[in-house]
C-alpha cells in the first residue's frame, strides 16, 4: 500500500485530498501545525511539520511515496523542494493559472517560482493549475444575507472551479500514472457572470439575491481597506474588467481526466447553503 503525504490538509482542497485518498485505500499522512487540533479522520496520520521550517519536515516524509504540496502563500522557501525531492520520487503541487493572473501578482510570483524549483529538482511532478476557486465566492457571504452583493464588474464572466475537483485531479495525479511532467489547467465546466453567481446562490439558499454594480473606483478604495494590498486590488480589478469582454477560459482538462463532466457552480452553491445561511 502507498503513503502519501498532504500539505493543507484541513484546507478546503486538502480535506477532499485526505478524504479520497483514504476511499481509495492509500495511507495518508497530514502534515500540520498541531496534531493535537487538526480535525482528520481516525485512519490519517498526522504529524507536525511546518512549511516554513524546511527541517521540521524529516519525519513527515520518512517513507512516503508522494507529496500532495499546498503552499500556503509564504515566502518561497528552496529548502522544502530540496527536502521532499531528498525523502519520495512524486509531487502533485497545486498551482495556479497562471495565464490569469496580472504579471507582478504575488500569487503568480510564488507560483512561478515553486514550479521552478520543483521543474529543477529530480521529482516526478505534476503541476494542477487551477482556475480561481469557488470558495472564493465565500466573501460575499456577508452581502448575501443582506440580499445584496455589491461589487464591481457584475458582467465579467469567471468559470470558476468546485474543490473537490481540484482535489480529485490531484488524487489521480498521484495514485495513477501518465501524469508525470503535465501541467493541468482546470476550470469549471461554464463561464458565468458574476452576477449569475449571486442569482445561483440566491436559488441554492431559497431567497432572492441582487447584484448591485459598484463603480471600480469605489470599490477601490473599499477593497483597498480590507485587504489591504493596493497593488493586488488593482490587479483584480483589471482581471474583472477584462473578463467582462473576454470570458475566463473553460477547459474540458476535468473531464478528460476523471472520466465525468467538472462540477457546476450550481452545484457547488448546493453543497455550501449553510455557508451563506
Amino acid at each position: 500500500m502507498s503513503r502519501i503525504l498532504v500539505t493543507g490538509a484541513t484546507g478546503n482542497v486538502g480535506k477532499h485530498v485526505v478524504s479520497s485518498l483514504v476511499k481509495a485505500g492509500v495511507e495518508v499522512r497530514a502534515l500540520v501545525r498541531d496534531p493535537g487540533t487538526a480535525a482528520l479522520p481516525g485512519e490519517v496520520e498526522a504529524v507536525r511539520g511546518d512549511l516554513s521550517s524546511p527541517e521540521t519536515l524529516e519525519p513527515a516524509l520518512r517513507d512516503v511515496d508522494g507529496v500532495y504540496l499546498m503552499w500556503p502563500g509564504i515566502p518561497v522557501e528552496p529548502r522544502v523542494v530540496e527536502v521532499i525531492a531528498g525523502h519520495t520520487k512524486r509531487v502533485a503541487y497545486l498551482s495556479a493559472d497562471v495565464a490569469d493572473l496580472a504579471d507582478g501578482e504575488r500569487p503568480a510570483i510564488f507560483h512561478q517560482e515553486i514550479e521552478r524549483l520543483i521543474r529543477k529538482s529530480s521529482l516526478a511532478w505534476t503541476f494542477v493549475r487551477a482556475i480561481d476557486f469557488a470558495t472564493n465566492t465565500l466573501a460575499w457571504a456577508g452581502q448575501i444575507r443582506q440580499g445584496v452583493v455589491r461589487m464591481p464588474y457584475g458582467q465579467a464572466r469567471r468559470s470558476l472551479i468546485h474543490e473537490r475537483d481540484i482535489a480529485a485531479v490531484a488524487v489521480q495525479a498521484l495514485t495513477s500514472d501518465g501524469h508525470e511532467g503535465a501541467a493541468y489547467v482546470i476550470t469549471g465546466p461554464e463561464s458565468l457572470t458574476q452576477a449569475d453567481q449571486v442569482r445561483i446562490i440566491g436559488e441554492a439558499i431559497g431567497r432572492e439575491v441582487r447584484w448591485e454594480e459598484l463603480p471600480p473606483e469605489v470599490a477601490r478604495e473599499q477593497l483597498t481597506a480590507a485587504w489591504g494590498n493596493a497593488e493586488f486590488v488593482e490587479a483584480r480589478l483589471r482581471a474583472w474588467r477584462a473578463f467582462v469582454d473576454t470570458p475566463e477560459r473553460v477547459t474540458d482538462t476535468v473531464e478528460r481526466l476523471l472520466g465525468r463532466p467538472a462540477l457546476t457552480f450550481r452545484q457547488w452553491a448546493e453543497e455550501h447553503v449553510d455557508d451563506f445561511r
